[in-house]
């Protein structure tokens, strides 16, 4: 059958689909979002939350003298050794305060003075076994005993960061702040935010710990005065752990 002029100007469906402007055609929208999506931290957020975590760890607390004293005691291996333990105790922190269980252990006081204290008590051993342990420093070029060992030292650290109820406080007052609750899923937001708390302390730590051990070096030609330094790092290790068992909360 013939078609008419007016049909033959009608344009088809397939026609018309094919001279669709392309800015007209309305782009789909991911159906993968909500739990799985999570925006990147802006960088203005970002550059104050790396400048205000900075300032707080750049600033020698107990972590700082507990790292110069393994290191001043036993050496640059030792202190990084105990650097990267004591970072990993506070990961575990950070992983904690995430899930919401910080807030929940900071809030309880029966939980709070039971990891005070056993990291009070746990500092003072430590501390009184570097003060036993001072004399064998005098022994020049001795060989590394079972307390030196690189993987009893990260434990110790690891213990000791793990067990310090403060990073609890600190990470669950300081990283909610800066999560961005529009861009959803703030769990994974804490963790990268605890991440970066955790990497920035380890180098501080073990830029101080390596410090340290350069120290020890030079002490080691004279071997009662690096004696005199291994006692020393006992008492600032008991010393951290009397301040811990009488500190509070703030």
């Amino acid at each position: 059958m013939p078609t008419s002029g007016a049909d033959r100007s009608r344009p088809t469906r397939a026609g018309r689909s094919r001279h669709r402007s392309p800015h007209s055609v309305k782009p789909r929208r991911s159906r993968i979002r909500g739990a799985y999506s999570v925006e990147v931290i802006g960088p203005e957020r970002l550059t104050v939350f790396l400048t205000v975590v900075t300032v707080l760890i750049a600033v020698p607390g107990p972590s700082v003298l507990f790292v110069v004293s393994r290191g001043v005691a036993l050496g640059r291996k030792a202190a990084v050794s105990t650097a990267v333990g004591n970072e990993a105790g506070l990961l575990v922190q950070v992983v904690l305060v995430a899930f919401g269980l910080g807030e929940v252990l900071a809030r309880s006081l029966l939980v709070f003075s039971i990891l005070k204290f056993a990291g009070a008590l746990y500092l003072v051993y430590l501390g009184v076994q570097a003060w036993r342990q001072r004399k064998l420093l005098m022994v020049k070029d001795q060989t590394a005993s079972a307390s030196d060992r690189p993987g009893r030292i990260f434990r110790e650290g690891f213990i000791v960061g793990v067990s310090n109820p403060k990073g609890l406080l600190i990470f669950g007052a300081v990283l909610p702040q800066f999560v961005d609750a529009s861009a959803g899923n703030a769990q994974v937001q804490l963790l990268l935010l605890g991440l970066i708390c955790v990497l920035i302390a380890l180098v501080s730590d073990a830029a101080w710990g390596l410090l340290a051990g350069t120290a020890r070096n030079w002490l080691a030609g004279s071997p009662r005065r690096l004696s005199w330094i291994g006692g020393t790092s006992g008492i600032v290790m008991v010393g951290l752990g009397v301040r811990l068992a009488f500190s509070g909360r703030e």
